[in-house]
């Protein structure tokens, strides 16, 4: 089993915490747009409170341990292992809870890149636990807007997992797929789930859209997010977000692999 000791030497060496990739100007520029309500930060989430940018960075100063200094405008953001860690206990307790109750579960990612192997490992574990990890909307066409213009993608599944694709991409080793924050994947899929079999998930697992599409619906989600991803702070701040978790979202894959096995076992999932 990994020590929560290595995990934190592992993520501080990795740059999923301490100094990361993300530039303080990005994070910045992240609040402000989520201040005025900018689509392409809320991940769809409509917050009930006004979040003016001092509230932002107070409160991603203590979900995450970014700087609360306003004066603070370049360089590299910062998260806090400690942060990440005690979020990872939460993450990983409300998959025990699920695993438990045998519960209907759906994963989707807006980082296929990069975390699709995180998601995928979590959602062997959940299944062979006997939660029906769901795949609604397979193929389905999704209009999205993007910064291109409004493009369509298709809804995929890889090892029990969602993402988009552009039409007529091949995927490789069944891995590829398309970046996206929004949560109108999410919403198609929730909708083709309660409109199939009526079989809504109990859990939703991810990112971006994902989380915060499916928490704004009232369905428990849990999920991983940086620190220009105000949103699912936000949600866990009012109660629509269950757990989010402060990390790099970009780093290479295989990163990610020690997290995994350390939410495995934390959350008694270990084959």
């Amino acid at each position: 089993m990994l020590s929560t000791g290595a995990l934190r030497a592992h993520l501080l060496a990795a740059r999923l915490a301490g100094p990361v990739a993300t530039s303080r100007e990005v994070s910045l520029r992240s609040y402000r747009l989520f201040a005025a309500r900018d689509p392409r930060v809320m991940l769809g989430l409509d917050p009930e409170r006004c979040w003016e940018e001092p509230d932002l960075l107070r409160l991603m100063a203590a979900k995450c341990g970014v700087s609360d200094d306003p004066a603070d405008v370049s360089g590299h953001d910062v998260i806090d292992p400690e942060r990440t860690l005690a979020a990872l206990d939460a993450f990983a307790e409300r998959l025990s809870h699920a695993a438990v109750r045998r519960a209907p579960v759906l994963l989707g990612t807006g980082h296929p890149h990069r975390l699709l192997g995180f998601y995928a490992e979590l959602a062997d574990a959940l299944s062979a636990a006997g939660c029906p990890v769901l795949t609604p909307a397979q193929g389905r066409c999704i209009d999205i807007t993007t910064r291109f213009g409004v493009r369509t993608y298709n809804l995929d599944y890889v090892r029990g997992v969602a993402m988009v694709r552009e039409p007529g991409v091949r995927a490789s080793g069944g891995g590829a797929g398309a970046h996206t924050h929004s949560p109108l994947p999410v919403r198609v899929a929730l909708e083709s789930a309660a409109e199939g079999c009526g079989r809504l998930p109990e859990l939703v697992v991810g990112d971006h859209g994902w989380v915060c599409g499916a928490g704004q619906l009232g369905i428990e989600a849990i999920g991983l997010a940086d620190t220009d991803d105000p949103a699912l702070f936000v949600g866990e701040a009012e109660g629509r977000v269950s757990v989010a978790v402060p990390l790099d979202d970009a780093v290479r894959s295989a990163s990610y692999r020690p997290l995994t096995r350390y939410v495995l076992n934390r959350a008694r999932l270990s084959q």
